[in-house]
């Protein structure tokens, strides 16, 4: 039977790997599990007062589809936090999705047709390339500096066309832990508006930073076509629950969007009400549980960078935010990315992600994995890498 060419181009590297894994495991061999950036699958979870809330919008039958948009409470609260990231908005710019990925198909598929062009950091989080090959589009990946955190400016110029019809940001970024600075983001901010493009930004880890303090979009933003992705389930540990937002500036080159893009919210009907409720609960109880994971973080990066820079064949950037680390490989004599990733899983069980799969041109000669699990755990997984390498 006939399966269209869209589906069939929808690839997701960080998940299709664990396939190789799971036959791994099949012949007794224990994997180590360094590829899926789920921080509570790795024993951090939601406080206890944000659990309570979902638990407690149960029982107070809160079960019911909420309006289309989200929550007025969630929303108002939301736009506080982008407010003071810097934007100037109202709750009636921000609709509550089911994750970011949600936000990211109605976002492209709003603004994609056949044959447009969409920039994307190289290397960058599969599922953009994904959703704009899916909705007709052609992603073009414009170079990034990772040992210094840049976009190359010059290099996206280049790739401007009259197909292109947004840039897309990741800051901080996966897979490759790089946060844009306030020049770098006023630079892309001003780019677009010469060329009348969308800037969406994603910044789903905007708090788990380490070195230096984060600047949203939002400070740059103006009254630039700037659109907002962030969610749940990296700083507030609700990945299972899936529950994101998008966050429209408040520009009136938004307007044709702002008026279209919820009728796709209307036709999934809701995002989950009980959610909603413990995402309110996260924006307005403590804090500090955020701090204290981002410590914790910070820990396992230094472990683990010291660790693969030590190692002959490797060089890896410092992830300035993010929990991803992106190592080159440095020669070829293990063959392409994706086969040195497959023969570390088959001989030494541990699992990381070709860095091919987050784009072809930048990404080719690199592997990704998460510095999520204990030190313990980490530290055993950088001596069979080390083992690897070194044979």
């Amino acid at each position: 039977m006939k399966v269209s060419k869209k589906v069939a181009g929808v690839e997701y590297a960080i998940r299709d790997i664990v396939l190789a894994a799971r036959k791994v495991q099949q012949k007794g061999m224990q994997v180590d599990y360094l590829n899926i950036g789920d921080p509570v699958q790795f024993g951090f979870q939601p406080p206890d007062n944000v659990k309570q809330a979902l638990i407690n919008a149960i029982n107070n039958g809160e079960n019911y589809y909420s309006t289309s948009e989200g929550l007025l409470e969630l929303r108002q609260e939301i736009a506080k936090k982008e407010n003071a990231k810097g934007l100037s908005i109202s709750a009636d710019e921000i609709l509550v999705t089911n994750g970011v990925s949600e936000g990211l198909d109605m976002v492209i598929s709003s603004i994609v047709e056949e044959g447009d062009e969409v920039l994307l950091p190289g290397p960058y989080y599969p599922p953009y390339a994904s959703y704009v090959r899916l909705h007709g589009g052609i992603p073009v990946e414009f170079a990034v500096d990772l040992d210094n955190s840049t976009p190359d400016i010059d290099d996206i110029k280049s790739k401007i066309t009259s197909k292109t019809v947004a840039i897309c940001l990741i800051s901080p970024n996966n897979p490759t832990g790089v946060v844009f600075n306030e020049k770098s983001l006023r630079e892309l901010v001003d780019i677009a508006n010469q060329h009348n493009l969308y800037i969406i930004c994603d910044e789903i880890y905007d708090q788990i930073v380490f070195d230096e303090k984060f600047v949203g979009i939002g400070k740059v933003a103006g009254d630039s076509p700037v659109i907002v992705l962030n969610g749940f389930s990296k700083v507030h540990l609700m990945s299972g629950w899936r529950i994101g937002y998008i966050a429209f500036n408040n520009s009136p080159k938004l307007d044709a969007i702002r008026e279209n893009l919820p009728k796709l919210a209307r036709v999934r009907i809701a995002t989950s009400l009980p959610v909603q409720h413990a995402a309110l609960e996260s924006l307005r109880g403590p804090q500090d549980y955020i701090s204290n994971f981002v410590s914790e973080i910070k820990k396992r990066r230094d472990l683990v960078v010291k660790r693969l820079n030590e190692m002959p064949g490797l060089s890896c950037p410092n992830p300035k935010g993010s929990f991803y680390a992106f190592p080159k490989i440095e020669n070829d004599r293990f063959g392409t990315d994706k086969e040195f990733v497959t023969k570390l899983l088959e001989s030494k069980g541990v699992l990381t992600v070709h860095g091919s799969g987050f784009g072809e041109q930048y990404g080719s000669g690199h592997f990704r994995l998460v510095y999520l699990p204990n030190l313990e755990t980490l530290d055993s997984a950088m001596n069979k890498i080390e083992e690897f390498v070194s044979q």
